[in-house]
């Protein structure tokens, strides 16, 4: 039994190669797989349950993705919908999808999982001992827990399966682990574990696993014995080097990679080109657990920001910022606590320097000569009326502070007029944990949609 998986992108938003999309549609999948969303972009989207791509990218690239599967088919899944998985993420998903569907005058069986957890109910599950940490998870509690504001869990290959079985022709899931939308399908017709979870993580982002990545369509053949994988846009090509690179990829340890369910250990994997375009990869091994457990993902407010950005050019303070920001934070953060009554750690306030410091701060060891540093004041407090409050006390620092008492009072650059750009609500993640579940749909909600 051979299972071929067509992966358009490695996640929806991200454009892919529409010629090479339809070469795949012409090689006859059994699949349309595609990404929809990580949390490589932080906790904001997760935070309000939002996208972090346009509506209008989405629709276009979906439209197209929901043409494709017409044409071959077969079933289109989607996992993590909406960049995050939420549940209204995954709802604003189901309604482009019903957009275009009228659009395009064809009637569809839509399976929809939703992967969105009650925080009070995962707070109780926590007392009742089901909810585990991972390695560096934060300290939590029930309180912790119930303050979320959206807690998802990951879902793997068995409740994208469930959603398969369903006979649906688009399956919209919540959150899922990136691998699962890939290895449903394989595993599910008898093909390789090992390959099936494999093949899988090294085609979760599309053309990163070739030349050309930003091409973004791969094809995967899935089989008895491991797998094969052929990028398909012109000039992409895959090397047993650039797919047993992909396992270094977001994991942190390359031969390892934990999955609901088990782990696959490609210790053993043998990587064997092809020809100049195609990989072949057996050995592979899956492992499973005695305990079934999915990941959890958790967000809640972390304040409110407001940011300021000022732009330092004179010589003297390129070379003496450093000394210049930690000095303005100590006498602003004095003068906070004094009119305002807020101390330390009520706020946090933190000038980074781009162009000497911004990225590593403190750990950073590269030296330069820069002839202008940006600044960055980032201030977050409780609510969104302190934090333009302490932006406004700043202000004046930003653009007159002087390095000395003794030299002449500088001026400064501002990019905006007012400088201060409000935030809004910040997030913060707060779960790095597994639950513990007797049946793996214990977790999830399935429903079967028909659209007209």
């Amino acid at each position: 039994m051979m299972v071929r998986v067509l992966v358009p992108s490695g996640a929806l938003g991200l454009n892919y190669d529409e010629t090479a999309l339809q070469r795949g549609i012409a090689a006859g999948p059994d699949i349309i797989a595609i990404d929809g969303g990580s949390t490589d972009s932080g906790p904001a989207y997760l935070g309000r349950g939002v996208s972090k791509y346009a509506r209008a990218s989405i629709r276009q690239e979906w439209a197209g993705l929901m043409a494709a599967r017409a044409q071959a088919r077969v079933p289109l899944v989607i996992g993590t919908a909406g960049t995050c998985g939420a549940d209204s993420a995954v709802d604003w998903m189901l309604d482009i999808t019903r957009e275009i569907a009228a659009e395009q005058g064809k009637p569809l069986k839509v399976a929809v999982l939703r992967s969105g957890q009650d925080p009070a109910a995962t707070a109780q599950a926590w007392q009742d001992g089901r909810i585990t940490p991972l390695g560096n998870a934060p300290d939590i509690n029930a309180d912790v827990i119930a303050g979320c504001s959206n807690i998802v869990a990951l879902a793997g290959a068995e409740q994208i399966t469930t959603a398969l079985q369903t006979g649906a022709d688009i399956i919209i899931a919540g959150r899922t682990t990136d691998t699962a939308i890939i290895a449903a399908l394989p595993l599910m017709r008898g093909c390789h574990s090992g390959g099936a979870w494999h093949g899988a993580k090294i085609g979760e982002c599309g053309a990163l696993c070739a030349t050309n990545p930003q091409s973004g369509v791969i094809m995967i053949d899935f089989d008895a014995t491991g797998f094969t994988v052929t990028p398909l846009a012109d000039g992409a090509h895959a090397s047993p080097h650039t797919v047993s690179a992909h396992m270094l990829y977001e994991n942190a340890d390359p031969f390892i990679l934990y999955e609901p369910g088990g782990y696959l250990d490609v210790t053993g994997a043998v990587y064997r080109a092809v020809d100049n375009t195609s990989v072949r990869v057996e050995g592979s091994e899956w492992v499973p657990s005695d305990d079934y457990t999915v990941k959890l993902e958790g967000t809640r407010t972390a304040g409110f920001r407001t940011v300021a950005i000022a732009l330092l050019r004179d010589p003297h303070y390129v070379a003496g910022a450093a000394a210049w920001a930690d000095d303005i934070v100590a006498k602003c953060s004095a003068k906070i606590e004094a009119r305002m009554g807020l101390a330390d750690a009520d706020y946090t306030l933190e000038l980074r320097l781009v162009g000497h410091s911004a990225s590593f701060g403190t750990l950073e060891t590269r030296t330069g000569d820069p002839f202008e540093i940006g600044v960055i004041a980032i201030i977050t407090a409780p609510d969104a009326a302190k934090a333009a409050e302490i932006g406004k006390m700043l202000n004046p620092y930003l653009l007159h502070h002087p390095l000395t008492q003794e030299e002449e009072q500088p001026t400064f650059a501002f990019l905006f007029s007012p400088p201060e750009m409000h935030h809004g609500e910040v997030f913060e993640f707060v779960l790095n944990h597994v639950l513990h579940l007797k049946d793996p749909m214990d977790a999830f909600r399935l429903e079967v949609v028909e659209l007209a």
